[in-house]
């Protein structure tokens, strides 16, 4: 009788495969460190005196507003408050926005015993101009870091806040009513993961840790963002794990992407495009496809799972567009489905330099 051997080549590739399984059961099993902020999942109702005016007006990463009271519902009919020191961040948004995103910083003796103990620092994004238009904006992009989320523990915590914002900056304080959200700082990130935030790296793409980089990549051409690059660093960050080493992107702001649809959102000329919502799959080529087939079988698998993610802040979303955002992630996943589709859109689209 004979017995049909298989070669090399194909044993090596299973090998790949279920090592590739084994790594991610072990990094899905860790146990989570989430502070008191981020685990739990209720949006905050917080309050904000702040001079729009005096924020803008120090743009040093190192300067910012001390001592800024920042009050905060702990219940319904309870609240509290903490000191916070705030700057703004991110270039952009500061020129073509109206409320700039923020940067808080809190020291641990005004966090201890508070919603905000173990955080020294976060992220506040705040919608871009005022109008109730751009409310939802952010509730799209705070829905990629939630998908994000059901694709890899490599992630940013976020919280939804709602926000009473007073700006003092003239003689009469002027009021809006915000959607925004929390972010957590990114050593919290790396602390899970027993890791460190290495900055100023220069490493090719191709060097960083492969099922964890596929997998960043697949989520931008998901959300069809573009904004981003772990060559220059981008709206990137990069946490080195030494045990075996590992470099793994970590990403954030997605308010360019295709997912938000954003008005101020431009088309990059570097790139063929006609509509900020066009997918262009910029990740590098493999030598061996199997990490990219192997993360395509992940995605697929959690494709309800995306799905749920959306319909839990449907509510908060006009009807038509949320009904056009389940449109677009439809196409994403038609697309990694289709054998010639992912071929032709991803792996003969993949970067070479």
């Amino acid at each position: 009788m004979h017995t049909k051997t298989q070669s090399p080549n194909t044993m090596k590739n299973m090998f790949l495969i279920i090592l590739l399984c084994l790594t991610e059961i072990a990094v899905f099993a860790q146990e989570p460190k989430f502070s008191r902020l981020f685990s739990e999942v209720t949006p905050i109702d917080i309050k904000l005196n702040l001079s729009l005016k005096e924020v803008r007006k120090e743009t040093n990463d190192t300067t910012y507003m001390k001592d800024v009271m920042l009050h905060y519902a702990v219940e319904p009919g309870e609240g509290d408050s903490i000191n916070v020191n705030i700057r703004t961040r991110g270039d952009f948004r500061l020129k073509k926005c109206f409320f700039p995103p923020l940067r808080l910083k809190i020291k641990n003796d005004d966090a201890k015993g508070t919603l905000f103990e173990g955080n020294k620092a976060l992220k506040l994004v705040l919608p871009c101009n005022k109008g109730g238009d751009y409310n939802p904006l952010v509730v799209k992009e705070f829905i990629c870091y939630k998908i994000y989320e059901s694709i890899t523990p490599y992630t940013f915590s976020t919280r939804l806040v709602n926000i009473d914002y007073w700006d003092t900056s003239g003689k009469k304080p002027k009021n809006y009513q915000l959607t925004g959200f929390l972010i957590e700082d990114d050593d919290l990130v790396a602390e899970r993961f027993n890791g460190t935030i290495k900055e100023d790296l220069n490493l090719h793409p191709l060097a960083f840790h492969d099922t964890s980089t596929v997998r960043h990549d697949f989520f931008q051409y998901l959300i069809a963002n573009i904004d981003w690059s772990t060559t220059f660093m981008h709206n990137t960050k990069v946490i080195l794990i030494s045990d075996p080493i590992k470099y793994i992107p970590l990403t954030y702001d997605f308010d360019m992407s295709g997912f938000v649809n954003a008005p101020y959102a431009v088309l990059n000329p570097d790139f063929d495009m006609t509509n900020v919502r066009d997918r262009i799959y910029r990740g590098f080529c493999r030598s061996n496809n199997d990490v990219l087939f192997y993360v395509r079988d992940q995605y697929l698998q959690q494709e309800e799972t995306v799905f749920k993610i959306m319909a839990k802040y449907e509510s908060l979303l006009d009807k038509r567009d949320y009904a056009s955002l389940v449109r677009f992630v439809s196409d994403f996943f038609k697309i990694i489905k289709d054998d010639k589709l992912f071929k032709s859109e991803i792996l003969d689209k993949c970067r070479t330099e």
